[in-house]
């Protein structure tokens, strides 16, 4: 393999941070996928073992959906769990591992929140028109990424330059539920050497997060501000530095949980509040530096990273009072409850990596610090809880050609943490083109999740607690015919050593759960003026006996899950779009039964000329009623009307 800056600029820095940097000095391909985030060397999708799907610029756009999350939920083996409109808790599973097993990185910065009871990313307020590229790895990553990646990777991108000088965008929408959404992009580039910046808000009335059909009536606002920035420069002597960092702020109306009804109904899930003044927000910042340089044979890489995130949640709502020594409720009373959250991220890494006489060899070191804390009162007392935790790292990776149309990569990783001690994980993938049109994938992989912050320290926590371990098998065939593709794949996930929640506090089982099923996807055109693609994944969750309270692995995310588009060039102005996705076979949540629902959206898209674009998108076009969480309202049909536009 030849060196040159660009393989460079393609080294990964961190099991947190680095891969993002694997395409910083690299413009997206055109001509081929290629994906950056699977291994520490960005590699074709055809050179790729494990599944993995990525949306460019203009599978967003053609989307259009304001939620990246409804978006996610059109690829195979992912779901969604919302808890209302945009900025509401929104839980997300890839094959039915939920978002405290999943990794999330935006420009290469880890974004996962520290503070909450697990470490996990809130895919709530993930706003489309902030990102122009999407990678969902699916499977265990640990060995690359750390801890925390059981069942995979998702990696966001903001927008770069794509040509040369001077370049800027905007895009308007205004719909239904007097929502706003606006954002504004600025760049500049010359060679290798790129500056940009997005500046955006929303703003929606939103609609009531309990649900309305339950006899709540208050709707639910959200607006959120946010601002990013990337670029990077190649220095006179060679080497290539470079930033990325945004900051957001966001607030939202909320319903509060647990509301006394009367002694029959003592604490109803969620209901609207008394004063109609409950309200979470945030603050989050990141920022990443790097440098990247050859020096004695060896491509290296330096990096750094910071991120950090303040949530206040309030609520003031009628909750039930009970007997001090029988614990009976006796009645009932106003509540009031300020929940206050910090958690911090600093990271720090290097590798280098070079060719060697068979195949290339990528060796380094990375280190984490992470703290949280928890402040404020409940309704019953006073929190107060904090700690910090710190993991160092050395990893590897090896690439090798065993034949002419087969590759395989092995990559290995040892942590010390400096709360629960060590642990090793690995990875191998292997992927054999059987024929020109026929490619064979294989790939398995170990994995952890370290116990977070509070459930080691906080007011339930043990901090006897271990890492859970798991284990993930990916067998997968595609085979293309010309513009169609058609891809399967069985995967297996397995996971031990729980932890769970069993009302009291946490504690370790011995239990194992089971992820397990069949991913296919199919892409093609019909003629020159029609293109579909489809998805189906049928998930099988095992899951023991002692699984304890509110475990995330509980939360039923469907078992056959479908999608369907159908994208049509109507004129040589006018195209639209027409999405279905259907999820059945939902296992109870709580006791709860929960229904099989399908949802259909409808996309126009007018072209203006000179780089301008008028549309028109229509959500649940059939007005679907539906609950994806209990007690929980979701929306009914929506119509939005944007301007985009590219100069």
């Amino acid at each position: 393999m030849k060196t040159t800056h660009l393989t460079a600029a393609l080294l990964l820095s961190t099991t947190l941070t680095t891969p993002a940097l694997a395409q910083d000095s690299q413009p997206y391909a055109l001509d081929e996928i290629v994906v950056y985030y699977g291994a520490l060397e960005p590699r074709s999708d055809s050179k790729t073992a494990q599944s993995v799907t990525v949306l460019s610029k203009a599978d967003l756009e053609r989307s259009g959906d304001t939620r990246l999350t409804s978006i996610f939920a059109m690829t195979p083996g992912v779901s969604i769990l919302t808890r209302g409109p945009i900025g509401t808790q929104t839980g997300l599973s890839i094959r039915g591992v939920s978002q405290n097993y999943i990794k999330v990185r935006v420009d290469g910065i880890d974004v996962s929140d520290p503070s909450g009871p697990q470490t996990a990313f809130d895919f709530g307020r993930l706003n489309s028109l902030n990102y122009e590229r999407v990678e969902i790895l699916r499977g265990s990553q640990s060995a690359l990424y750390g801890g925390q990646a059981v069942g995979g990777v998702i990696s966001l991108d903001t927008p770069r330059p794509s040509r040369e000088g001077i370049s800027q965008g905007y895009t308007l929408e205004a719909g239904s539920r007097a929502s706003l959404n606006a954002a504004y992009n600025l760049g500049w580039k010359r060679g290798e050497d790129e500056l940009s910046m997005q500046l955006s808000k929303i703003r929606t009335s939103g609609y009531s997060i309990a649900e309305a059909r339950d006899g709540n009536s208050e709707a639910d606002g959200y607006h959120s501000e946010r601002i990013s920035a990337r670029g990077q420069t190649r220095l006179e002597n060679g080497v290539l530095i470079g930033f990325s960092a945004f900051a957001q702020n966001s607030y939202g109306e909320l319903d509060p949980q647990y509301v006394f009804e009367s002694l029959a109904s003592p604490s109803v899930n969620i209901a609207d509040g008394i004063s109609y003044d409950d309200f979470g927000k945030s603050q989050q910042r990141g920022a990443r530096v790097f440098a990247q340089f050859d020096a004695a044979g060896w491509n290296h890489k330096i990096d750094a990273s910071y991120y950090t995130i303040e949530r206040q949640t309030y609520f003031h709502n009628l909750g039930a009072d009970y007997d001090p020594v029988t614990y009976a409720v006796i009645g009932s009373s106003d509540k009031y409850s300020n929940y206050l959250f910090s958690g911090k991220r600093r990271t720090a890494s290097w590798v280098a990596a070079r060719d060697l006489a068979a195949g290339r060899l990528s060796l380094g070191l990375d280190y984490r610090h992470e703290e949280f804390s928890q402040g404020g009162y409940s309704a019953y007392g006073p929190i107060s809880a904090g700690a910090t935790q710190e993991t160092t790292g050395v990893f590897g990776e090896y690439d090798v050609t065993l034949a002419p149309r087969a590759d395989l990569v092995v990559s290995l990783r040892h942590d010390h943490n400096s709360r629960y001690g060590d642990f090793t994980t690995g990875r191998m993938g292997l992927t054999w083109k059987l024929a020109d049109d026929l490619l064979l994938r294989g790939a398995i992989g170990t994995g952890y999740r370290g116990p977070s912050g509070y459930e080691l320290y906080g007011p339930y926590g043990d901090t006897t607690l271990h890492p859970e371990k798991s284990v993930s098998y990916d067998l997968g065939l595609q085979k293309n015919w010309g513009e169609t593709s058609l891809r399967g794949t069985l995967f297996r996930v397995e996971t031990r050593d729980l932890i769970v929640y069993n009302g009291m506090n946490y504690l370790q089982t011995s239990g194992k759960t089971v992820r397990q099923g069949i991913e296919l996807e199919a892409k093609g055109k019909i003629s020159p003026r029609f293109g579909y693609t489809l998805s189906y994944t049928y998930i099988d969750p095992q899951n023991p006996t002692d699984l304890g309270y509110g475990s995330s692995w509980s939360q039923t995310f469907g078992r056959n899950n479908f999608s369907a588009s159908l994208d049509a060039e109507i004129s040589n102005r006018l195209n639209g779009a027409m999405v279905l996705r259907h999820v059945a076979d939902r296992a109870p949540i709580n006791g709860t039964a929960m229904e099989d629902y399908t949802l259909v959206d409808a996309k126009l898209n007018y072209d203006l000329g000179e780089g301008k674009q008028l549309y028109l998108r229509v959500e649940n076009l059939l007005d679907e009623q539906y609950q994806q969480f209990p007690g929980y309202g979701t929306a009914g049909r929506t119509a939005y009307v944007g301007l985009r536009a590219a100069f």
